[in-house]
C-alpha cells in the first residue's frame, strides 16, 4: 500500500533560530517518513519581498542545508526548487483565471500589507493561487501548517473545487495537518522568539554567539528563579532534570544562564557540525535529482489539466 502524499514549502528567508526549529522543523522531521514527502524551496514566492539575487541564491542553498542538518534524509523526501518545475507557474495562471478579485482580496498577507498602508505588488495579490498550484499538482493528501496558516489550505481547496466544477474531477482536496509544536518559543526578552523582535538565539550559531545571546536574556531580579531563562531551558531538559540545578543555584541568575548556554550548545553542536559538512555541491546534487522527480510527477498532472481545459 502506497504512503499518502505530504507537501510543504520552505521560504528561503535567511538564518534560522531555535524558535524555527521547535516551531516547525522538529515537528516536520518527526512526521515526514510516514509519507511520500515533497519539500519545496519556495523561491518564486520569495520574490514578492526579496529583490536581491545573490541573497536568494545563498538562502536557497542554506534552507536545504538546514533541513538536511536537522535530520531530513534526501533519500526519503523530495527536496526541490519551485523554480525548476515550470508546472507551478503554468497551473497558477489557470487558477488565476477561475477565481475572482474579491476572493483574492481576502488573503491575510494582502490584507495585512494594505492595512499597514503599504502598496502590495501583483505577485503578493495572486500568490494564493501559486500556493494552490504548489499543493494540488502533487495530489497532496496533507499539508503541514501552523494554526495561523489554515487559510492557505482553504484557498487551495477552493481552487480545486472551482477547477473541478468547470472542467471535471481532476484535483483532490487536501487536508491540513496541524503540526504539534511546543507552542510559543520564548525569546531573550520573554516575547515570542522572532527576527523582527531581535530576540533570537541562532540555531546554528557558534558557542560564542549562543553564549552572548543567552547572557542577554532579560530577567526579573526579584524572584529566586529567572522565569525567562527557565522557560527556555524547558525546551532542552525536563522539569525533573532541571529541579536540582534551579534549587542549588537559587537566585544565582548568571550561573543559571551559563548552565542554559552549555545545554543549548550541547544540543546544537552535532547539528552545526553536520551542517558544516554539507557542501554547496552536495545541496546542488540533491536539488538536481529532486527536480527531475518533481517535474516528472507534475508533468503527468499537467497533461490531464491541459486536455481538460482545451489547450491540448
Amino acid at each position: 500500500m502506497s504512503k499518502p502524499t505530504l507537501l510543504t514549502g520552505l521560504q528561503p528567508s535567511g538564518d534560522l533560530h531555535i524558535g524555527n526549529y521547535f516551531g516547525a522543523l522538529k515537528p516536520f522531521v518527526d512526521e515526514y517518513e510516514k509519507f511520500e514527502s515533497f519539500l519545496m524551496v519556495a523561491d518564486y514566492h520569495s520574490l514578492t519581498s526579496l529583490k536581491d539575487a545573490d541573497s536568494l541564491r545563498k538562502n536557497t542553498l542554506n534552507v536545504v542545508r538546514d533541513y538536511m542538518a536537522v535530520g531530513v534524509d534526501p533519500e526519503k523526501a523530495v527536496i526541490f526548487k519551485q523554480s525548476e518545475v515550470p508546472a507551478h507557474t503554468e497551473m497558477a495562471w489557470v487558477f488565476d483565471c477561475l477565481v475572482t478579485v474579491p476572493f483574492l482580496m481576502q488573503a491575510h498577507a494582502y490584507k495585512d500589507k494594505v492595512a499597514k498602508g503599504l502598496e502590495a505588488n501583483a505577485g503578493l495579490f495572486t500568490y494564493p493561487m501559486l500556493m494552490a498550484a504548489d499543493i494540488l499538482l502533487y495530489d497532496a493528501d496533507v499539508v503541514p501548517v501552523g494554526e495561523d496558516q489554515r487559510q492557505h489550505l482553504e484557498y487551495a481547496r477552493e481552487a480545486a473545487v472551482k477547477f473541478n466544477n468547470a472542467y471535471g474531477s481532476v484535483f483532490k482536496e487536501p487536508k491540513e495537518m496541524i503540526l504539534k509544536s511546543v507552542g510559543i518559543v520564548p525569546g531573550t526578552d520573554g516575547k515570542k522568539m522572532s527576527k523582527s523582535y531581535g530576540n533570537t538565539i541562532p540555531l546554528f550559531g557558534s558557542m560564542e554567539e549562543i553564549h552572548k545571546a543567552v547572557m542577554g536574556i532579560v530577567t526579573d531580579s526579584s524572584g529566586e528563579r529567572p522565569e525567562n531563562v527557565y522557560a527556555m531551558h524547558l525546551l532542552f531538559k525536563t522539569e525533573a532534570e532541571l529541579a536540582p540545578l534551579y534549587e542549588e543555584k537559587k537566585g544565582k541568575y548568571k550561573d543559571l544562564k551559563e548552565a542554559l548556554a552549555v545545554d543549548i550548545e550541547a544540543f546544537i553542536a552535532p547539528m552545526r557540525e553536520k551542517r558544516e559538512s554539507i557542501t554547496d555541491a552536495d545541496v546542488l546534487e540533491v536539488l538536481k535529482n529532486a527536480g527531475e522527480k518533481a517535474r516528472a510527477k507534475t508533468e503527468e498532472k499537467m497533461k490531464v489539466v491541459r486536455k481538460a481545459i482545451g489547450v491540448a
